[in-house]
């Protein structure tokens, strides 16, 4: 679940950025796994919503996002929930 003390307030400044999300001209089913996806699909799906993530605009700002609240689902910033949660392990080592 994402830690909710980490969002954003309702300051629409803060959320203006998803409006020019590349991700609002597609389904969202292809940025989220549905129940039992695995192997080939899981990666596939992935993938493609990886590289709608490259041309998008503001790819950073919807990185910095879901890193910033630790978003638990879904391709975020051309990152998967793995490549997200590798990136927090690897941050908590580097602390240490």
């Amino acid at each position: 679940m994402a830690e909710i003390s980490r969002l954003p307030g309702p300051v629409a400044d803060r959320w203006d950025w998803q409006l020019d999300g590349a991700c609002r001209t597609v389904s969202p089913e292809s940025f989220f796994h549905p129940e039992g996806e695995r192997g080939p699909a899981r990666r596939n799906r992935a993938a493609a919503a990886k590289a709608l993530c490259l041309s998008c605009p503001v790819l950073q700002q919807c990185r910095e996002h879901a890193l910033r609240v630790r978003e638990p689902y879904g391709v975020w910033g051309a990152m998967t929930e793995e490549e997200r949660e590798a990136q927090y392990r690897a941050s908590i080592a580097q602390a240490s």
